[in-house]
């Protein structure tokens, strides 16, 4: 799901204190709604329960706040809709009858009407309004009746746009179709269907549900979608002008219904940060997810890259990782690690181990990650919009000087963090002379450490060095520090492991991460000692 209208940080950063050195211390036209699945396990039931009273609350609006976001604030967040029903999804082969009863009424189309006995469908007859690839359906009295005619076609129109961008020019799957379903039960063809519906007042801006799976070994994780969209993104609910706030929603909930046809049990924070990242493709000037940039890496470094929280905005804020790597290697590079994620046979490679295996081309995860992770430190620098992104936030920062030249201690990282330290010379360090000396003692090479150090010249440059770890994590280096040329110098410490005991987190777990795992590699030190020295 996009997100609800009420989406925020909830974090706290590990705090880094500089300190004086001496103190340191089959085949496709068979459609189901579920495969068959064997008794499930008592974590399998738990998982399955989850879902469906997430499902259940997240419809009820008991997983949202009263308040509205406005102006591009964020407020107190909850779980995610289009991902709790892709859960309820994989999850209904092991509930009991009664549950499974109740979550096929909870995924029920709007037109379902009656048969929703959650009372969630249209109570008075639907119109619809086709062309190109999809059927907009809607309703001409009740609170969910759309606006106008005028819109409803204006929908119709941005969906084929957004279809148009994302699968022809970008080059992503089309969603599968649910023709073999009928017409009874596909909204009355095989072309996508989008419901307008009041979400507003829940909270919602949208969600994707996906709906059946096609029978066939090369339709393994894949599923036919359907999308429902706020009836008409009104100010009052939304804080922000109806049409722009469709376009990014569209790209958006689109996008989830592309990934379904990839593989829709992929990690949710791979959904959520490339959704996110779509709605910068298609609709670049609306710039309505700049709005969680206070929770990305730029300002919370310390939280890991793969954070799905129903606590905060991270997965949708970690969107400028792809916008860095689309930034440097292309569009093209999101869709491939989309592409890689696809189950082939028996093997179904999970979203980390897909980027790292598109990465190899351009010098590794690790390597990669790295430099992100220093580029977050100068964003004004590192993206094409960053001089408008929030300022980096910081673990510590010093002025040496003659008669303080040192400082040390140590940071504590998650895996897929870093942290920055910035060093700035006095003015008594003038001369040409002055070096900063900095010694990193981190963890071992398993746990893919690294050190950056970045310093900004008064000329403006930039100039990167990154310090060459042994395998037991230390290594040190030394760089430019006059005053009179160097304005400051950044270190970054980054802990870029990937390494996860997959499938053994439980499913009631908050924050999650990749494979539904454990990190290995967690509160990892890296001791930071640094030191002007005239040589």
């Amino acid at each position: 799901m996009r997100r609800t209208i009420a989406a925020a940080v909830v974090a706290v950063a590990t705090a880094f204190t500089l300190l004086p050195a001496q103190a340191a211390t089959a085949d496709g036209d068979v459609l189901q709604p579920a495969e068959a699945a064997s008794p499930a396990t008592d974590d399998q039931a738990d998982q399955a329960d989850q879902a469906l009273t997430t499902v259940r609350d997240l419809l009820a609006g008991k997983g949202t706040t009263a308040e509205r976001r406005s102006g591009g604030t964020e407020q107190a967040g909850s779980p995610d809709l289009t991902l709790a029903m892709r859960d309820l999804f994989v999850a209904l082969p092991r509930l009991d009858a009664d549950q499974r009863k109740e979550a096929e009424a909870l995924m029920a189309r709007p037109t379902d009407g009656a048969n929703d006995r959650l009372g969630d469908g249209y109570t008075v007859p639907s119109r619809r309004s086709c062309g190109g690839n999809f059927c907009v359906h809607y309703v001409t009295s009740t609170a969910d009746a759309a606006p106008s005619s005028s819109w409803v076609r204006y929908t119709l129109g941005t969906m084929n746009k957004v279809w148009k961008h994302e699968v022809r020019r970008l080059g992503y799957r089309k969603p599968l179709s649910d023709r073999a379903a009928g017409s009874s039960r596909n909204g009355g063809n095989g072309k996508f269907d989008i419901y307008l519906k009041d979400l507003g007042s829940r909270g919602l801006y949208g969600y994707c549900v996906p709906e059946f799976r096609l029978v066939g070994a090369k339709y393994r994780w894949r599923a036919t979608a359907y999308c429902v969209l706020d009836n008409d993104f009104a100010r009052a609910q939304f804080g922000t002008a109806p049409k722009p706030t469709l376009q990014v929603t569209a790209a958006h909930e689109f996008f989830h219904a592309v990934q379904f046809s990839y593989d829709y049990g992929e990690d949710r924070w791979f959904m959520e940060s490339t959704a996110t990242w779509m709605e910068e493709r298609y609709a670049d000037r609306v710039n309505d997810n700049r709005q969680y940039l206070r929770s990305s890496q730029i300002r919370a470094p310390h939280v890991p890259l793969d954070t799905f929280t129903g606590r905060g905005s991270f997965q949708y804020a970690n969107w400028a990782f792809w916008e860095y790597l689309s930034e440097r290697y292309g569009n093209r590079i999101v869709r491939d690690v989309w592409v890689s994620t696809a189950p082939r046979g028996k093997r179904n490679t999970y979203a980390l181990g897909a980027l790292k295996k598109q990465l190899r081309r351009h010098g590794g995860f690790a390597r990669v990650f790295a430099a992100y992770s220093a580029g977050n430190a100068f964003p004004s620098r590192t993206y094409s919009e960053g001089r408008r992104w929030p300022s980096p936030a910081l673990a510590g920062s010093a002025v040496l000087s003659r008669k303080s030249p040192a400082r040390a201690g140590t940071l504590t990282l998650n895996h897929l963090s870093s942290g920055h330290l910035r060093l700035r010379p006095d003015k008594g360090l003038r001369s040409k002379r002055w070096k900063l000396k900095v010694k990193v003692d981190g963890p071992s090479r398993k746990a893919s450490p690294a050190a950056v150090v970045t310093v900004q010249l008064r000329n403006g440059r930039l100039v990167r060095k990154t310090v060459r770890l042994n395998r037991n994590g230390k290594g040190q280096t030394k760089v430019s520090f006059s005053r009179r040329t160097v304005r400051s110098v950044t270190v970054t410490a980054v802990n870029a492991s990937t390494r996860f005991s997959c499938y053994r987190a439980s499913p009631s777990a908050d924050p999650q991460f990749s494979c539904q795992g454990i990190p290995r590699d967690d509160r990892k030190p890296f001791a930071i000692k640094v030191a002007a020295v005239p040589r």
